[in-house]
């Protein structure tokens, strides 16, 4: 630290530090920073991100207000804009992004499949599906998992690299290099350990977990398709992932392109919604299992990442409320999915019978209860069930009726079934242009002679779509994440991004943040309770000092 007093004693027109050890500095000489005109925080996300949010403060707090202060963040966490509004007067946002949609040249294809199939169906898709020479990035949602789809690589003999945000900043910078050299085609990184890593030429990218904010998603695939280059960005979509994916495409303006298994053959395969064959499954399924039964380190790693994935759902976002309630009755109707057209060579006549036979199997529902099979007079039971029946039978009807006609909904009509384009009805206007003298009953007059109890109506809006303005407009959820306004405030909260952790600690830092003290009646921080530690603070090194900066060191 002397020598660091002796060049700042020579009054220098540039100084490059971090955020603790310069206040440390400035503390223990009472350096006055009156003549400080610019303050740059590069990598600003990172060190809020690390706990610098005090030491940023305090030396801002120092700085002349006459001072340009300037961030640079490749995202915009939540204590990033935060910290903006606070602390600096009339902010400007500059964005140099371009990932606010998606690429012509990128080609989407979401694949349904059971969480515990995922492993088997990237090793299908990196074996059988993407070409050997073009490089793809998997994303996972912790190191756990990074580490452990590495080691089942290994296993496959498919050479990978993996970069997370806890790995030694040298072996990161090997396992990068090996990757933009081409001697390693896959890399396996988390969203955290993603950012500020710049591959101009990547071909593919897999969502191993899919992300849960749509911005993130384009985030992911943003790497891919550039200056004109095609690619490919594969998602495997869990059962409770289809919330999201249902958000990602409200986002985009997209409709949701399901694939049914009436649907042989696709033209165009972009963005379709398909399930996986079980023989696909099946093939790498049997080798997965001979690989856990031989390693106990991948059989302890895999108990690791279930736990893991236990802390990752606690974190993760809540999807919209609006596509949770379209993803359980896309569930309840038994929307079946048929096979997505990359496995082309699984899609045979016998496996789309099986696929309708499975499908059938799983909507099936029995007539009768266990109370109604061998039962006789004497049970009370069966007397029960009657009764039951008779009372609830009609709300059972009309519920399976509903939920009939959302299936009909859903499947889309035979081409050769529609009526003819030349040939087109009237509608009711034109029919009263025309004909100004109509005759006709609006009630026939058999309902006189036939006295039978009337259903209620539905009550049917009635909109005149030339002058009818919706409380939301068509692009709506287009904009929400999209606007741009004057207003600071407004325009930084459409560019926020904050990426969940891959680590256990990153994982429970949100809850760790604040917390409500019954007592003294405010929110108070949950770690540092130790009498030791209470007034100290953490430097980079991790060494604990006094909260006050102050030594008996003497500066000169």
């Amino acid at each position: 630290m002397e020598d660091q007093f002796a060049a700042l004693h020579e009054n220098p027109d540039i100084i490059i530090a971090t955020p603790g050890r310069f206040l440390h500095v400035v503390m223990e000489m009472d350096l006055k920073l009156k003549s400080v005109e610019y303050v740059v925080f590069d990598e600003a996300d990172r060190l809020f991100e690390m706990g610098f949010q005090e030491q940023l403060t305090e030396i801002l707090y120092r700085l002349p207000e006459s001072r340009q202060t300037l961030l640079f963040s490749a995202t915009l966490p939540r204590l990033l804009v935060d910290f903006a509004k606070a602390g600096l007067q009339d902010p400007t946002l500059i964005r140099l992004d371009v990932d606010t949609k998606l690429s012509d040249q990128l080609k989407s294809s979401f694949l349904h499949c059971r969480g515990e199939d995922k492993v088997t169906i990237l090793l299908h898709l990196l074996i059988h599906v993407i070409p050997s020479s073009e490089q793809t990035v998997v994303f996972a949602a912790t190191k756990h998992h990074v580490e452990y789809l590495h080691m089942i690589l290994q296993k496959a003999d498919i050479s990978s690299t993996y970069i997370y945000s806890s790995l030694d900043q040298t072996a990161r910078k090997i396992n990068l290099a090996k990757f933009q050299h081409k001697r390693v085609m896959v890399m396996i990184v988390t969203d955290l350990a993603a950012r500020g890593i710049d591959i101009p030429l990547l071909d593919n990218v897999i969502n191993f977990h899919f992300p849960a904010k749509p911005k993130l998603f384009l985030h992911r695939v943003g790497r891919v398709a550039r200056a004109g280059r095609c690619g490919t960005a594969y998602s495997l979509i869990a059962q409770d992932e289809v919330a999201y994916l249902l958000d990602l495409h409200l986002f985009l303006g997209r409709s949701l392109k399901p694939v049914t298994p009436d649907q042989q053959e696709m033209k165009d395969s972009d963005g379709l919604y398909g399930g996986v064959p079980q023989s696909a499954i099946d093939d790498m399924e049997g080798k997965l299992r001979i690989w856990m039964a031989e390693s106990s380190e991948l059989q302890s790693m895999q108990k690791v990442c279930e736990n893991a994935m236990k802390q990752y759902l606690k974190s993760r976002p809540v999807s919209a409320l609006e596509s949770i309630k379209r993803a359980k009755q896309m569930d309840k109707t038994g929307a079946h999915l048929g096979i997505h057209p990359i496995f082309r060579n699984f899609d045979n006549e016998d496996e789309v019978e099986r696929l309708k036979l499975l499908n059938s199997l799983k909507s099936y529902k029995g007539n009768t209860t266990i109370f109604e099979i061998n039962s006789t007079s004497r049970n009370s039971a069966l007397s029960v069930m009657k009764q039951k029946r008779s009372f609830h039978g009609s709300v059972i009807q009309r519920k399976l009726q509903k939920i009939e006609e959302m299936q009909q909904q859903q499947t889309p009509k035979d081409p050769s079934c529609r009526p003819s384009q030349s040939v087109s009805l009237a509608d009711e206007e034109l029919i009263h242009s025309v004909f100004h003298n109509m005759i006709g009953l609006k009630r026939p007059h058999s309902d006189s002679f036939n006295p039978r109890p009337r259903k209620k109506q539905k009550l049917v809006p009635v909109r005149d779509e030339e002058n009818y303005l919706h409380y939301r407009p068509k692009d709506y959820q287009s904009e929400q994440g999209l606007q741009l306004t004057r207003s600071f405030d407004q325009e930084v909260s459409g560019a926020v991004m904050d990426i969940t952790g891959d680590e256990e600690e990153s994982l429970r830092q949100r809850s760790k943040v604040t917390r409500w003290d019954r007592k003294k009646k405010k929110f108070m921080r949950g770690g540092g309770t130790d009498l030791d530690r209470k007034n100290k603070i953490r430097t980079e090194s991790g060494a604990w000092i006094a909260a006050s900066y102050k030594s008996k060191m003497d500066p000169f």
